[in-house]
């Protein structure tokens, strides 16, 4: 590792905290959002910054720093070396995170602290469980899907007690962790080399690269039937419309992506998955932005 130099976000610790991805994120944080019975503008600016400019860069950091990845990372191409100064600045992430959690209130801040509780076994050596593939799958699935749904669309209508739990809520966290469930594994396809390395077989690991395709689409198809029982019981057919539309593109280019993956396995690569991550995201933003506006305007 790099020798520690000051300050403790140089250059280095400043990619590897991976702000962009969080880009990649932001579709749940735009469905929590819409799916709110009424918007708290105030929280729902501050679960914003508090998820995506402390509490996911410091769970990118940490993950770099456990993993001292040498080839490309999600978000990194070319990653600096790693060094402790990471370490540190995860820690300073995710404490300036759960203090802003009280500008909320406290129900808001243990929330969070399960969740980068989590995030952090998720890496840890420890317990690390992202060596585990179904294991460590279901965890980045539940909690980047439907637990952040969970949170967010909680902060955005200020309800904190049971009565949030209703049909309605439950289905969309089921929906929000298939779409994550569904995408993650792609994320991982260029990786199996440098994760089986370090011990960790991943959900694509085992899938192999043809499986990792086929499971995405199943579990996509699985989400879209939801999301037409979501939309048609609560708000029309129009809207399941939108999601429809909105998938096309990436429809057509995972399509795309498996057929030259197919024919030869070395475009299950860093470029196609980023194309990939960026065009998902891309889609499914606009598809919830869309939605808030027909739910809000």
């Amino acid at each position: 590792m790099k020798s520690i130099k000051s300050p403790l976000f140089d250059r280095d610790t400043l990619l590897h905290l991976r702000l962009p991805f969080s880009f990649f994120l932001l579709p749940v944080f735009i469905f929590g959002v819409s799916q709110a019975g009424s918007i708290n503008v105030f929280n729902t600016i501050i679960i914003f910054i508090i998820l995506h400019l402390f509490i996911y860069p410091g769970s990118n950091v940490y993950n770099s720093y456990m993993d001292k990845d040498k080839g490309s990372i999600g978000g990194l191409k070319n990653p600096p070396l790693v060094t402790i100064k990471l370490y540190y600045a995860s820690l300073i992430c995710d404490v300036a995170g759960l203090l802003l959690c009280f500008l909320i209130n406290w129900q808001m801040m243990l929330m969070m602290l399960v969740y980068i509780g989590v995030s952090k076994a998720y890496s840890w050596k420890k317990i690390r469980l992202k060596k585990y593939g179904v294991a460590g799958w279901l965890v980045v699935m539940l909690f980047q899907g439907g637990y952040t749904f969970f949170m967010v669309n909680m902060a955005s209508e200020n309800i904190f007690n049971p009565s949030w739990l209703t049909s309605k809520n439950l289905q969309c966290m089921v929906l929000s962790s298939l779409l994550i469930g569904g995408f993650y594994p792609l994320t991982q396809i260029y990786q199996h080399l440098e994760d089986s390395e370090r011990g960790d077989k991943t959900i694509s690991f085992l899938l192999g690269i043809m499986g990792t395709f086929v499971f995405t689409a199943v579990l996509f198809l699985i989400a879209t039937s939801i999301a037409y029982c979501y939309f048609e019981v609560y708000y029309g057919l129009s809207q399941f419309l939108v999601f429809i539309l909105a998938l096309l593109p990436v429809t057509i280019y995972f399509l795309f992506w498996f057929n030259k993956t197919w024919n030869d396995e070395k475009y299950a690569d860093y470029t196609h998955t980023m194309r990939m991550t960026f065009l998902s995201s891309v889609c499914m933003i606009i598809c919830f932005s869309i939605l808030l506006f027909l739910n809000h305007s």
